[in-house]
C-alpha cells in the first residue's frame, strides 16, 4: 500500500444505539468510560443527562439516543460514555455521549463509505458524514460537530462553567 493510500483510510469508533450501529471519527474521541453517576441539571433539555466530574473537569453528558429521536438510553452493564471533542464557533467543547455499547475501532477505505442519504427536504441529515459499508451492513457515520445545534452546544458550554454539586 502506498503512503498516499494509507492517508485515505478512515478510522472510526463504532457503537450501538438501539439496534443500529453508528460510528464517530476516532480523531474526535478522547476516551471511553464505563457509565458513572451523572449529576442532573435542573431545566436542562431532555437529551442533556447532566454532568460528570472527569479528573477535576466538568463534562456535560448527552443521551445520544434522545438527541437522535430514539428511545431513552437505559443503563445496562454495557452502557458507556464516549468522551468526544465538538467544535463550537472555533472552540473545542469536551462532551460525553451516552451510548448502549461500544463495539470496536474500524478502518474503512474510501470506497466503503457512501455519501449521506438524501431523505427529502424537511429532514436534516447534515449530522451524517456518510454510510459505512461492512459485511453487508450499514454503519451510520456521525459528524459530531453537526449533531447538535449551536444553541444546544451553548447550553452545554454554560454547564461546564457551573460548579458541580458535592
Amino acid at each position: 500500500m502506498s503512503e498516499n493510500c494509507l492517508m485515505q483510510v478512515n478510522q472510526f469508533l463504532t457503537f450501538k444505539l438501539d439496534e443500529e450501529i453508528f460510528a464517530l471519527d476516532i480523531g474526535k474521541v478522547r476516551e471511553v468510560l464505563d457509565f458513572t453517576t451523572v449529576t442532573k441539571v435542573p431545566q436542562a433539555p431532555d437529551f442533556m443527562r447532566g454532568l460528570i466530574n472527569l479528573r477535576g473537569t466538568v463534562v456535560p453528558i448527552v443521551d445520544l439516543r434522545l438527541k437522535l429521536a430514539l428511545p431513552r438510553t437505559e443503563k445496562t452493564v454495557n452502557t458507556c460514555i464516549i468522551i468526544t471533542e465538538v467544535e463550537v464557533e472555533g472552540e473545542t467543547l469536551v462532551l460525553g455521549a451516552m451510548v448502549d455499547s461500544v463495539q470496536e475501532v474500524l478502518d474503512l477505505e474510501p470506497e466503503q463509505i457512501e455519501p449521506p442519504p438524501r431523505i427529502g427536504v424537511k429532514l436534516n441529515t447534515d449530522f451524517i458524514r456518510g454510510m459505512g459499508k461492512r459485511a453487508g451492513e450499514f454503519i451510520i457515520l456521525l459528524d459530531i460537530d453537526f449533531v447538535f445545534s449551536s444553541a444546544e452546544l451553548s447550553i452545554a458550554q454554560g454547564f461546564k462553567e457551573e460548579p458541580l454539586a458535592a
